[in-house]
């Protein structure tokens, strides 16, 4: 069973799955985690949705590329959480499969390329209180005990 984080789906409405994949990057005793800033401000483990035919690891190594700018080494696969939210950006509501990894963070290559994203290291206490959504911060809380 795959735990649940956040909201209860409403009765009656109809969600999209939308599988993603997230990654905690631990380095030198600090994490590297994306802020977006639409469509509100949050900090977020780097990651997102898996394209239609694209295989889950290309899809994390792209979209840590995007969000931060550093390209990763080694992703080893922690779990999965589910969460329900409206995505705005998308106008859907979704089912969100959360596929998180660990990985090393290994080159930064740039400034990240998703528009409103920058990238910011931190320690694992302080992104454990500022991350966007609990599933997210209970990874982040499990991994680094």
């Amino acid at each position: 069973m795959i735990a649940r984080y956040g909201a209860s789906p409403e009765p009656g409405r109809r969600y999209t799955l939308r599988p993603g994949v997230y990654a905690i990057l631990p380095r030198d005793g600090a994490l590297l985690v994306t802020h977006q800033q639409e469509p509100w401000p949050e900090f977020q483990l780097p990651g997102g949705g898996i394209d239609a035919g694209e295989q889950p690891l290309t899809a994390l190594h792209r979209e840590v590329y995007e969000e931060t700018g550093w390209h990763i080494a080694r992703p080893r696969r922690l779990g999965a959480f589910r969460r329900f939210a409206y995505m705005p950006e998308y106008d859907l509501w979704a089912e969100k499969l959360c596929i998180i990894y660990t990985a090393l963070p290994v080159r930064p290559r740039g400034a990240p390329t998703e528009p409103g994203h920058s990238a910011h290291w931190m320690a694992p206490e302080l992104a454990m209180e500022l991350l966007g959504n609990p599933g997210d911060r209970d990874f982040v809380a499990r991994c680094m005990r």
